[in-house]
């Protein structure tokens, strides 16, 4: 387990064990690719930020991560892995979110993207992106460092 602080100074708990916080978590966020590049979305308020929301009732988890990849980029996946789960005890309430890995497999323009701008592609993802005043503060915690990690160091042992 993880813990660290975010960047309004709350404290988080990140796992990438089994739903160790909820099993029926609220909230989403989709760490996602399209042709080997990273898939992010421009936040009307928040800035860039990788796919997430809220999970509607009735609604499984993945499948809100799914259709929030879908109306803020237009993204349709091909696959989407479970990689861990954060808890986040702040001013407004206590959060929890699901994170998700997914591979896009093609990219259809929407009317609407809801909250957001659309998507964006990116190469690379800067390593200053905590000091980079367009990115989200959703992106400038430990959460996207130890998940990058986690996803690089499980898809290295997959390929041997």
């Amino acid at each position: 387990m993880h813990i660290f602080k975010d960047f309004y100074r709350n404290e988080v708990k990140l796992s990438f064990d089994d739903h160790p916080f909820s099993k029926y978590p609220k909230h989403v966020w989709v760490i996602c690719k399209y042709k080997n590049k990273w898939l992010l979305t421009r936040h009307k308020d928040r800035g860039l930020e990788f796919p997430g929301g809220k999970v509607e009732d009735n609604e499984h988890p993945s499948d809100a991560a799914i259709r929030e990849v879908w109306e803020e980029t237009g993204g349709v996946t091909e696959s989407i892995h479970y990689i861990g789960q954060y808890i986040v005890a702040g001013k407004g309430g206590t959060i929890v979110k699901n994170v998700y890995t997914a591979s896009i497999k093609e990219l259809l323009p929407q009317k609407t993207y809801y909250e957001t701008h659309g998507p964006i592609l990116l190469d690379a993802l800067p390593a200053d992106v905590k000091q980079r005043k367009s990115y989200s503060f959703i992106m400038k915690d430990d959460v996207l460092t130890h998940c990058l990690d986690y996803i690089s160091t499980h898809a290295r042992n997959r390929n041997g």
